[in-house]
């Protein structure tokens, strides 16, 4: 059973920096596509970022150029780098594995990790 462990949330001000990262444990699979949801209160959860073992990557609009994502997916690690954060950032970010298509087009991942929540207030 795959089970993907978040971390790196917190609590920082608006225009602070904080970097989630993501493992996975239990499986000897290895990856083809890895990413980050979020959760807002009161709202769906919504792709932030993704990348391929191949290193294609895609962000979601509100966080270009501000997020970045790295990892190394064929070892099951990705990780995502948080610039100039706004309220509007706040959120449970979520860890992902899947395909691209079950990422980005179906928007299912295979496997969900627990959460991280990340707030942005001063």
């Amino acid at each position: 059973q795959v089970q993907l462990v978040e971390s790196g949330g917190g609590l920082v001000q608006p225009g602070g920096s904080l970097k989630l990262s993501c493992t996975a444990s239990g499986s000897d699979f290895r990856f083809s596509t890895m990413g980050w949801y979020r959760q807002a209160p009161g709202k769906q959860r919504e792709l932030v970022a993704v990348i391929t073992q191949y290193g294609s990557i895609k962000y979601t609009d509100s966080v270009l150029g501000r997020f970045t994502i790295s990892g190394d997916v064929a070892k099951n690690t990705v990780h995502l780098q948080m610039n100039s954060l706004k309220h509007e950032d706040t959120a449970v970010y979520y860890c992902t594995q899947g395909s691209w298509y079950s990422l980005v087009v179906l928007r299912s991942p295979d496997d969900w990790g627990q959460g991280t929540q990340v707030t942005v207030s001063s």
